[in-house]
């Protein structure tokens, strides 16, 4: 893997790399990505999400704005991200700052997802402790009680947020631990980007 072999913009590269994983057979679930986010203390958490919108500004997940990852986010808004698609030998990080999306992006995304998923939504009260299982199987059965017939509003607790990235790295592997890893990283006001080469 060479600089020359790049598009000297990540986002285009990233979704050459994605589209890969996507066709590729043995990559399970090539939109898992794994979150890493800090308190305000800067103790870290990592979790797997789901890449749910890529553009230019970024990399989007969505999830319950209670949740423990959406806590440090909005007090500690500097995260990282890791796709590993081990069966193409390629991984990518991503450091950058998150930030809510806009609320009309929101409702659609939420009006499109599975019905189950969205009774879910209201039903959890994601990264707080529950006294049993059934205590959450009784909150899913009363939400979807309630909306029997009807459909069902986006959460006010529930939304997306983007990771703008600041840092693009990619990582072959090579032989002999002879790893290709190649960086972009924003370079000045015009938001353009430079590429440099790493030592594995």
């Amino acid at each position: 893997m060479d600089v020359g072999d790049l598009d000297p913009d990540p986002i285009v590269q990233f979704k050459r790399w994605f589209d890969d994983a996507i066709e590729h057979p043995a990559v399970d679930e090539p939109a898992a990505v794994v979150l890493a986010t800090a308190d305000p203390e800067g103790r870290p958490s990592a979790r797997a999400v789901l890449l749910r919108g890529l553009d230019e500004r970024g990399f989007v997940f969505f999830t319950n704005s209670r949740s423990q990852k959406a806590r440090e986010v909005e007090a500690n808004p500097p995260a990282a991200m890791v796709f590993l698609w081990q069966p193409l030998h390629r991984q990518v990080r991503i450091a950058g700052t998150v930030a809510r999306i806009d609320a009309a992006t929101e409702d659609a995304y939420f009006a499109g997802r599975p019905r189950g998923s969205q009774v879910a939504a209201w039903a959890s009260d994601q990264s707080e402790i529950l006294g049993s299982r059934a205590v959450l199987d009784e909150r899913y059965a009363a939400v979807e009680a309630e909306y029997q017939g009807r459909d069902i509003p986006r959460p006010p607790h529930w939304g997306g947020y983007r990771l703008a990235p600041e840092v693009v790295e990619l990582w072959s592997q090579r032989p002999n631990r002879m790893h290709d890893r190649l960086r972009y990283v924003r370079d000045g006001a015009e938001a353009g980007w430079r590429i440099e080469r790493l030592a594995p």
